[in-house]
């Protein structure tokens, strides 16, 4: 069983009419995601894709019985975009969008303080559960169902993750792109309890990246849990120098325990295989579930 997508979800696209909407919707319909509607203000009452655009994700829900939304607005935009799908009280949302200024997403943050919404992103590749749908830009012809479950902070680099992933035979149950904001949803820690809750998830893979202290939470996450699944990582930026960012905002080295170094050495306290290189994150979830 997938987490998040399962094959009871029903997702929307806000910015659904978009250039960005209409692509990844696209690509989202040919892999069978069941997307039952879009919405862009001002376009209610028409149709795109073959399918019903609503003026608001209110009144999409209402009409569709939608709980899940991908986001492909501005940046300008999407912290409203973000709130009025947590106001109508979706289960899931996913935004992609990047550049959304720092103080808005502190507002989301607030606003959503006790929501029952599950926001991932922004800045991320989304959530694609295999052999059932996607929101997001991820390559579905990558992916094979299977039994790994795939948490990033990186895009790039979960793609190569799953390319071995599928190439090995292990295939993947579902892979979540958390991306590397310093304020943003889902974390290492929430992606970690969906999978080790999932029966058919037997291993994870977790790539993490220097700044922040996200996988040293999780690190501390997984010694405290009472239940167990095999876990290998990856740590991107070892070579960086203090104080250089890499491709996201958050990845940025300003204290001890968010080099590299440190991190690798927490997640190896708590058990987990943790690879020197990306080319080397399949073998080493081999590894960890032979251990197991």
């Amino acid at each position: 069983m997938a987490v998040l997508i399962t094959k009871d979800t029903k997702i929307l696209c806000q910015g659904f009419t978009g250039k960005q909407g209409t692509f990844h919707s696209e690509q989202a319909l040919k892999y069978k995601t069941n997307i039952v509607g879009g919405v862009t203000p001002d376009k209610g009452g028409t149709k795109h894709l073959g399918l019903p655009v609503f003026n608001t994700v209110a009144e999409a829900k209402e009409k569709t019985g939608a709980n899940a939304t991908g986001i492909y607005v501005p940046p300008a935009f999407a912290a409203d975009a973000i709130l009025e799908a947590v106001e109508a009280n979706l289960d899931l949302v996913v935004c992609i969008t990047d550049g959304i200024p720092t103080r808005d997403m502190q507002k989301v943050k607030r606003e959503m303080n006790g929501s029952k919404t599950r926001l991932v992103g922004p800045n991320c590749p989304g959530v694609l559960s295999a052999g059932i749908g996607k929101i997001g830009i991820m390559p579905a012809y990558i992916c094979k169902p299977g039994k790994i479950g795939l948490v990033s902070r990186s895009g790039t680099l979960s793609y190569e993750a799953t390319v071995q992933t599928t190439k090995s035979g292990l295939g993947q149950s579902t892979i979540i792109g958390i991306g590397g904001d310093p304020v943003h949803g889902t974390n290492f820690v929430n992606a970690l309890e969906l999978f080790i809750d999932d029966k058919e998830t037997e291993g994870i893979i977790m790539i993490g990246e220097i700044g922040g202290t996200a996988e040293i939470e999780a690190a501390e996450f997984l010694k405290r849990s009472k239940k167990r699944k095999p876990v290998a990582a990856f740590v991107a930026g070892a070579a960086a120098p203090p104080g250089r960012r890499l491709g996201h905002a958050g990845a940025i080295v300003s204290s001890g325990l968010e080099t590299a170094d440190a991190k690798k050495e927490s997640l190896q306290a708590a058990g987990v295989e943790v690879a020197d290189t990306i080319v080397e994150i399949g073998q080493a979830m081999i590894k960890a579930l032979k251990g197991k």
